[in-house]
């Protein structure tokens, strides 16, 4: 089995590779593109470099990914960030050079179709980080998100122990990037609840694994970057969350129980199931009928559990995923879920 380990870290002043393996959406918009790489060079002291396909719509896939391997094989980046995710980037994975990404190791951040790339780098023995994209995160209007500062300035120049804590107001619904007053107001956010926990008896520590639901299911059905023994994943932390695109609650379950049925949920010993985004700009939904759709999901959730990991400890609404604040998570580090104490804690 691969030894997965966690790559150096940079330090304030280093150089960033920002690239766009998914979409090349820094072409068509390029305010919050640009605002995230003013506050990597302002706020966090990172230099970004911009590679051939960052802002290129339609790039292919080879050019995408000559674009990953270059960044891992430049000796003068340290670290890596996408710009965004996309639809596509499981057609860049065939072209990517494992043994020179497993020589060259260096953290990447990125997350929603960037599953792609993080289950790559831990396949190749390489701890990822699960969020913070240059435009989304780092581009938020007016100012980061505290939290998400906070965790990412963490993950970036930090080596430990992290302990996660429920966002206290949170926000799902966008404003258009095309408009200039989308940049003049921070997002309207509303109060959090905190987790819920289901199976709360016991503490488990292990590797994570998983990422966005939608990109998971298409891997699967490709059978890419799926380890062969699943015995990799014993005693592991899955890590699922849902994207803009709001799979339904039947949808969900019809992708877990088909990872049930392939014998993956029963091997992980918990589960962290990120809060769902709820609205869109194709389904605008109201809070009412977000927190319907919500529900649904839950209970598709726990409906597949139930029945093929039932005594797997369970933490609903963790932010790690696609809505606003968001928690950087290690992808194939080491996460600490502590039921009794209703703490979880990362190993940046």
């Amino acid at each position: 089995m691969t030894t997965i380990s966690y790559p150096p870290k940079p330090s304030p002043g280093d150089r960033m590779a920002v690239i766009s393996p998914g979409a090349g959406l820094p072409g068509l918009f390029p305010r919050p593109f640009e605002l995230g790489l003013e506050r990597l060079r302002e706020e966090f002291g990172l230099e970004p470099v911009e590679y051939p396909t960052t802002r290129t719509m339609g790039a292919t896939p080879q050019e995408r990914a000559a674009d990953v391997n270059a960044a891992f094989a430049d000796p003068d980046i340290k670290v890596i960030m996408a710009s965004i995710g996309g639809d596509d980037q499981i057609t860049v994975l065939p072209h990517l050079d494992r043994e020179l990404i497993r020589a060259n190791p260096k953290p990447f951040f990125g997350m929603s179709d960037n599953t792609n790339l993080l289950a790559f780098l831990s396949n190749t023995g390489i701890v990822g980080y699960h969020g913070a994209t240059v435009m989304v995160q780092l581009g938020r209007p007016v100012a980061m998100d505290p939290l998400t500062a906070e965790s990412l300035r963490a993950a970036l120049f930090t080596s430990g122990p992290y302990e996660l804590r429920p966002a206290e107001r949170w926000n799902d619904v966008n404003r258009d990037w095309a408009d200039p007053a989308t940049f003049d107001a921070e997002p309207e956010t509303r109060p959090g609840a905190g987790w819920t926990w289901v199976n709360p008896d016991r503490v488990i520590e292990g590797r994570s694994w998983g990422g966005c639901l939608e990109i998971l299911g298409w891997l699967l059905m490709a059978d890419r970057e799926i380890a062969r023994d699943l015995s990799a994943y014993d005693g592991g932390v899955l890590l699922l969350e849902t994207s803009e695109e709001m799979p339904s609650g039947e949808e969900v379950f019809r992708t877990l129980r088909n990872m049930g049925e392939r014998g993956l949920l029963r091997r992980f010993s918990a589960l962290l199931m990120g809060r769902p985004k709820t609205w869109s700009f194709e389904q605008p939904n109201s809070p009412e009928e977000g927190a319907r759709y919500a529900t649904e999901q839950r209970e598709a959730v726990l409906r597949a559990m139930r029945t093929y990991a039932p005594d797997t400890t369970i933490v609903f609404d963790v932010d790690f995923g696609h809505t606003d604040p968001q928690l950087v998570i290690p992808y194939g580090g080491l996460v600490r879920v502590d039921g009794p104490a209703r703490r979880i804690t990362v190993t940046y």
